[in-house]
């Protein structure tokens, strides 16, 4: 099983102590607001990086960084952007498609709040993100 580190809104600052945890993952995951490409460098340095642009970044890290990343890891869905929502409540942008073509796992950062909910209705884990985890 691989193990992924989850980040969001950086804001162009990435402590090290959250970068010797990285070191133990598999992969990391970045849902937006990085900030300065010196922290997306910093990450890809450590391990593979899959990473969404945020609101507040910059055409730089927008030209590296799609809006959104869907892929499959392990056979499970994954789903990552930035301004995401949760169940019951999710962005206008996105909300067409999550109920046309749901992933497995939703991940959105944003709010700077951890949370982690099941949407029974279109059978998917949401995590809205803050900083690590």
């Amino acid at each position: 099983m691989k193990r992924i580190g989850l980040l969001s809104d950086t804001h162009s600052h990435i402590d090290a102590s959250i970068l010797k945890h990285l070191k133990a993952c598999d992969e990391i995951w970045h849902a937006g607001d990085i900030g300065d490409v010196s922290v997306l460098d910093q990450l890809k340095a450590i391990k593979p990086t899959r990473a969404v642009y945020g609101n507040i970044d910059s055409k730089t890290i927008r030209l590296e960084c799609p809006l959104h990343q869907r892929f499959m890891c392990e056979n499970v869905d994954v789903w990552i952007t930035h301004i995401g929502g949760y169940p019951k409540r999710y962005s206008p942008f996105i909300r067409d498609e999550i109920q046309k073509n749901p992933p497995k796992l939703f991940i959105s950062g944003h709010s700077h709040i951890l949370k982690v909910m099941y949407d029974k209705d279109l059978s998917l884990l949401v995590f809205l993100w803050t900083r690590f985890c």
